[in-house]
């Protein structure tokens, strides 16, 4: 990959859910389902989904910030998460699920930190406290084969995946 392309990691529910919000965007490389912030070394599915690991799925953005910002990258996770639920996301229930964005330097951390006070201050959510976590990025571990770009290949899961989180979004973020 280019030498000017950047990477941000998102946590926000299932992995399968965070891709494709992205992966369509002008600028974006690519767009990798996997864990981070767990301590076991190659977490399998299977290990991720039985909380032994304190992994949580999340997505590994590569992006051209000549093209794409990484602010627009946190303005698009903050519409695509619901930012109220540190149990899970929609359907996806546990820490593997929750909320995070894992930053992996000052300048990503500053801007995510600036982003959350925005839509603290913006009182979208009135009523609920913003608990989405801003995390230093550790080690990003690709999930298996099957999970990448399952959107992709599995349009009828995903229509079924993906109904909580378009409510959501049509209830928080598309009020006219």
């Amino acid at each position: 990959m280019a030498e000017k392309t950047q990477t941000a990691i998102f946590a926000g529910g299932c992995f399968w859910c965070m891709v494709e919000p992205f992966d369509s965007l002008p600028g974006i490389v690519k767009v990798r389902s996997g864990y981070t912030g767990g301590h076991v070394d190659h977490p399998t599915y299977e290990q991720v989904s039985a909380h032994s690991t304190g992994h949580t799925e999340a997505v590994k953005i590569w992006f051209d910030p000549e093209k794409i910002t990484y602010s627009d990258l946190v303005e698009l996770y903050w519409q695509v998460t619901d930012p109220t639920d540190a149990g899970g996301q929609f359907q996806d229930r546990g820490d593997n699920y929750r909320p995070v964005i894992f930053v992996n330097s000052a300048k990503q951390r500053q801007i995510a930190e600036a982003s959350k006070q925005k839509l603290i201050e913006s009182k979208v959510f009135a009523n609920d406290p913003i608990v989405t976590k801003i995390e230093d990025a550790v080690v990003f571990w690709d999930a298996e084969a099957y999970h990448q770009d399952f959107y992709k290949y599995n349009q009828a899961r995903m229509k079924l995946q993906d109904a909580q989180r378009e409510a959501f979004t049509e209830k928080h973020w598309n009020k006219n």
